[in-house]
């Protein structure tokens, strides 16, 4: 397929996976490929093909994992092996708050202008605001 790792990728990979436990575990390059999968399409994890194995595995192994701050081990150590590691920022990563367009202070009702212009105005609440005066 063609989320699934190559070998050189895997070569990079295999050394930071965790110690195996005692009792027998899933292949680390199956599940992490199920994990790639589903990060890289944005898939549910029930929708796993049956060729990466059952969906809980990986799903567990990837909570597991983030918990324990595997991943993060795992991105340190490969983004210091590129010279360029901070410069690899896409904007599918980048968050913004809701309110980030617009900008910060100043009035809220804003005049137009042509209402400084001296033609008609014609907001409303301008003309309640003088009738209350």
């Amino acid at each position: 397929m063609r989320f699934d790792l190559s070998d050189e990728e895997w070569a990079l990979l295999e050394p930071l996976m965790p110690d195996g436990r005692k009792s027998a575990r899933a292949d680390d390059r199956k599940v992490m490929n199920a994990i790639f999968y589903v990060l890289r399409t944005g898939m549910p994890w029930r929708d796993l093909p049956e060729r990466c194995g059952p969906y809980t595995t990986a799903y567990n192994r990837f909570n597991r994992w983030s918990r324990r701050g595997i991943w993060r081990k795992i991105f340190d150590k490969l983004a210091a092996k590129s010279r360029d590691s901070l410069h690899l920022i896409d904007s599918t990563i980048v968050k913004t708050h809701r309110a980030a367009s617009g900008a910060k202070g100043g009035s809220k009702i804003r005049r137009s202008a042509s209402a400084g212009a001296g033609a008609a105005q014609k907001s409303t609440r301008l003309l309640i605001a003088k009738a209350a005066r």
